[in-house]
């Protein structure tokens, strides 16, 4: 089979470089990563064929600085860069640097991330696509003067308390707050705009109806530049905290899609996540994301234009390689008939984290002297099990980046089946004298709530606060 490209910079860390290098490897494709100073040892480094280092510890000033990284395309003539997911991934600046650089990006071309970077816009664009957005407001939020502040309040009391002030250019749980009630508004947009400006240079607003249960939902997408375009089934991304993700599965258990009615609720999800990403010109992965609430209503929130920290599921339940697919894509290939993909079975991933749950789920940075996985698995993967990991004993998780240590996914033919089987491998898993989240994961994977596939976006909060 031809290879897409000769040679592949990752520009990336951690478990996700080496996810991307090692399917790289798989296609003979040689690969280059880029590095930190405080990654100088890590394992990533040590899987690609080059290394080049891109710059001190701070992300900023590494994995963040788009010339450092583009200076290492160049000087090691890498035909294409794959983003991963996180730091430049969906910065459509970089996309465009990379192309004027002579290389390939791996992603959805520039106006795409524009239209997507910017949740003002994601929201028109799903209402021409008639997808219907949660009902919020459709323009920013001007916070700094009295009559905008006059009109937020309005615009919240015909949007109705609570609701969610979120940051334009927000992600990762970044820049998001709930009000319960008109006290608490101003302090609100005033905190979100400050964080939207730190974090993603954006200090604009929006204000969103807080949905009630919520269930987070999102839909696996694929285009290519032929016409081809297709739903790879939907993720259940609900078990949270701090906005952001530490156990998805696929397919989603909720109640509201069981059954006959259920069915053909799901194929609308998937149709209208496509209505979306067709209506820009889409190509390569993504994410629709959706939000549910208790009634099954589904409302959509944005386009993640990139591959997402779970798609390791989809993979599983599929048989599909999505990072040899958005390779080819990239390359100009049209995709296989994707309609005919079998989905089998089901999969659960879990986060491992360097953190304590116990106190609202706090970093804990520190060393990582020993560590085992269930069945002695590291990268390598089964039907069953896949584990997925940036460290090696003898690693550190340092304060600079994400305290994800690896993620753990497992199969079955039921859902069932597939928790038991990462239940087993938790448990048989130890990484010492780092604190985790291991045992919290175990508890809430033998929890009544998950086991009855019946929990939502606070769940896991709530849980962690429960004595054990």
């Amino acid at each position: 089979m031809r290879k897409p490209f000769e040679k592949v910079l990752v520009a990336n860390r951690g478990e996700i470089a080496r996810r991307v290098i090692r399917t790289c490897r798989r296609l003979g494709i040689a690969t280059v990563a880029v590095y930190s100073e405080a990654d100088r040892d890590a394992p990533h480094v040590t899987d690609a064929d080059e290394a080049v280092l891109v710059g001190p510890p701070p992300a900023k000033d590494s994995y963040l600085n788009a010339d450092a990284v583009l200076e290492a395309v160049r000087q090691t003539g890498a035909g294409a860069v794959h983003p991963g997911y996180g730091f430049l991934s969906e910065r459509s600046s970089f996309a465009r640097a990379v192309a004027d650089a002579g290389a390939v990006f791996v992603g959805p071309p520039p106006a795409v991330l524009d239209a997507f970077g910017d949740k003002m816009k994601a929201r028109h664009v799903a209402l021409a696509a008639g997808t219907r957005p949660v009902p919020g407001t459709d323009a920013p939020i001007a916070i700094d003067t009295p009559a905008g502040l006059d009109g937020a309040k309005s615009a919240a009391r015909a949007i109705g308390y609570p609701i969610m002030v979120k940051a334009v250019g927000g992600g990762g749980g970044i820049g998001m707050q709930i009000v319960p009630d008109e006290a608490g508004i101003e302090r609100a947009l005033k905190t979100c705009s400050d964080r939207g400006r730190a974090a993603f240079a954006d200090a604009r607003v929006y204000l969103e109806r807080y949905v009630d249960q919520p269930r987070h939902i999102e839909v696996q997408v694929f285009c290519d530049a032929h016409g081809g375009a297709y739903a790879l089934g939907e993720r259940e991304c609900s078990v949270q905290r701090r906005h952001q993700k530490i156990i998805e599965e696929t397919p989603s258990p909720a109640a509201f899609f069981a059954g006959e009615a259920g069915e053909a609720r799901r194929r609308e999800l998937h149709a209208a996540a496509l209505r979306v990403v067709k209506s820009v010109g889409y190509l390569g992965a993504g994410t629709c994301e959706f939000i549910a609430d208790a009634r099954g209503d589904l409302f959509f929130l944005e386009v993640n234009a990139r591959l997402q920290v779970e798609h390791p599921v989809t993979e599983m339940v599929t048989g599909l390689d999505l990072v040899e697919l958005q390779l080819r894509v990239a390359a100009g290939e049209s995709l296989p008939d994707l309609s005919k993909a079998v989905r089998q079975g089901h999969a659960v991933e879990a986060r491992v984290y360097a953190e304590d749950p116990s106190k609202g789920f706090i970093p804990k940075p520190g060393p990582i002297d020993s560590l085992v996985w269930a069945g002695g698995a590291g990268e390598a993967q089964t039907r069953a099990l896949r584990v997925e990991s940036g460290v090696r004993a003898g690693s550190k998780v340092t304060p600079f980046y994400d305290p994800m240590i690896a993620k753990v996914a497992a199969w079955g033919e039921t859902r069932d089946a597939a928790i038991d089987e990462l239940a087993r491998a938790l448990a048989g898993t130890t990484i010492a004298p780092c604190s985790t989240n291991i045992a919290f994961l175990r508890d809430l994977l033998a929890s009544p709530e998950f086991r009855a596939g019946a929990y939502d976006t606070r769940f896991a909060e709530a849980f962690a606060k429960r004595p054990r």
